[in-house]
């Protein structure tokens, strides 16, 4: 594009002025227009050439599109659909997997560091207590879901365990974003209890998960311990996992259950590098704008009678 910036003057160097070859356009009232009109501000002057030379570059500036580039953000590949679900119940409060830390907390920092690692998929969140909420939808924005997982709060949610609305809201959510992606479907549910709440039984939305073929795996944590293990119903966590064809998993401890997780980074692997891009702002109409606006100058303004 730059090399148009000389054309102007090359035209008027190399091609040989026009002849008058008569008059086209009868104008009755020619004498008077001619009359009335004066002529352009230092017409053949050096101003002049200098104003007619801006718009011409301002015109090829703005032909070029010039773009501002921002910072790069990841986009989602066809890698899996991962929807994380985690129990932030009352009883995950309890300090029995990592010295003074919380349940949660363990969970946090386990499910943090495997949010991280899966590179090409997109990944959700999902928290749930007495009603499950969704806290970040499908994206490849690891970053993000992790930030949301760290942020979370004991009770947030509720005091109860809804696993089968937990479930419901994930198959809701994969297949409203399955346009999106061809990826296959995962759910990795935990959680320290039993389904107490809700309005959907854990077996029947397990059974339409499958019928949805979302794949789910499930993981029970808290100590081994009699008095610290609760209500956890690890029939029903297993008969969810074998109905999906999933797997279920017990983690009595922070060092098991990052076992676990990387258990699943094998059974599931994620699909690779991110994709990236640069959103861009165009630019072009400045230069084109200003271009019109002294051009309308050009063409209004007149040398004082």
């Amino acid at each position: 594009m730059l090399l148009l910036l000389p054309l102007p003057w090359l035209v008027g160097r190399l091609m040989p002025p026009a002849k008058p070859q008569g008059s086209a356009l009868f104008l009755p009232f020619a004498a008077t227009v001619s009359n009335d009109m004066t002529p352009y501000p230092g017409a053949n002057s050096r101003g002049r050439m200098l104003l007619f030379a801006l718009l011409w570059l301002l015109l090829v500036v703005a032909a070029m599109r010039p773009q501002w580039l921002g910072e790069p953000q990841p986009v989602s590949t066809t890698g899996r659909r991962l929807m994380m679900a985690v129990d932030a119940s009352g009883s995950m409060a309890e300090q029995d997997m990592a010295g003074r830390a919380t349940r949660l907390q363990v969970v946090q920092v386990v499910a943090g560091d495997f949010i991280r690692r899966r590179t090409g998929d997109q990944v959700g969140l999902i928290l749930f207590g007495t009603r499950p909420y969704l806290q970040a939808p499908l994206t490849a924005d690891l970053e993000t879901v992790g930030q949301f997982l760290r942020e979370a709060v004991i009770g947030v949610a509720g005091t109860q365990t809804a696993i089968g609305d937990a479930i419901g809201l994930a198959i809701k959510r994969l297949q409203a974003d399955r346009f999106r992606s061809d990826g296959e479907m995962v759910m990795i549910l935990l959680t320290d209890g039993g389904n107490d709440a809700g309005l959907m039984d854990p077996i029947p939305a397990a059974k339409m998960a499958a019928d949805a073929k979302l794949r789910i795996y499930t993981i029970g944590v808290g100590s081994v311990q009699p008095f610290n293990i609760g209500s956890l119903d690890e029939g029903t966590l297993k008969s969810i996992a074998d109905i999906t064809g999933g797997t279920y998993f017990r983690a009595a401890d922070a060092a098991a259950l990052q076992e676990i997780y990387a258990r699943i980074d094998k059974l599931e692997p994620s699909s690779g590098q991110a994709q990236w891009y640069r959103p861009s702002t165009e630019w072009f109409p400045w230069p084109l704008g200003i271009a019109l606006l002294l051009s309308v100058w050009v063409v209004f303004l007149r040398e004082p009678g």
